[in-house]
């Protein structure tokens, strides 16, 4: 094993604890039955810490939950945390239950990803790298993802979108607001 550096994060919330508290909250059995369903191999590392961010309910790896996994797994937290701040489909910041992410490579930034950009905050009312009060929708930029056909485009879970005018923006804002999964699904173009 390599010699790697111990870097400490602090986890930081914009949430009060009760609202937190609100949502169903993930517990140390759930954590270890999603290490224990992938053997506790540390060469799942990503699959387990993505289980782990998506049962979190708000998008995110606690802090408490990268210890328990650098724990279980054997690897250090530094390790942990080379991945969760590396990829940027981690988080180590609760986030809203829809991230909508806005792709800003060259080919998205060239067919207008800045003015795409402004729709989705005018539409949520948020600015990028923010989450809205009620926790719905949060707003980040990722660097590209793989959709300059029909850039700009976002990224809303799995879910791709382009060739977006400020309607389809407003369309799309008010599914994520309304919990309207299986509308959202019937815009993507994936």
């Amino acid at each position: 094993m390599k010699p790697v550096t111990l870097v400490y994060i602090a986890v930081e919330t914009k949430y009060p604890m009760d609202y937190i508290n609100s949502v169903q909250e993930l517990t140390e059995k759930r954590v270890l039955e999603i290490m224990t369903g992938y053997g506790n191999d540390p060469q799942q590392l990503i699959a387990i810490l993505l289980d782990i961010q998506a049962a979190s309910n708000r998008n995110y790896v606690d802090q408490r939950w990268a210890e328990l996994a650098s724990s279980v797994l054997n690897i250090p937290l530094s390790k942990i945390y080379d991945v969760l701040t590396f990829y940027t489909m981690f988080s180590t910041k609760a986030r809203g239950e829809f991230v909508i992410e806005i792709c800003e490579s060259t080919p998205c930034y060239f067919t207008k990803a800045e003015e795409l950009t402004r729709w989705f905050e005018a539409a949520a009312g948020i600015k990028t790298g923010e989450t809205t009060d009620d926790g719905k929708i949060s707003l980040s930029r990722i660097s590209c993802i793989g959709a300059c056909n029909i850039g700009p485009a976002v990224k809303i879970g799995e879910h791709i979108f382009g060739n977006l005018s400020e309607e389809k923006v407003k369309t799309l804002v008010r599914c994520c607001r309304e919990g309207k999964a299986e509308e959202l699904e019937s815009l993507c173009q994936n």
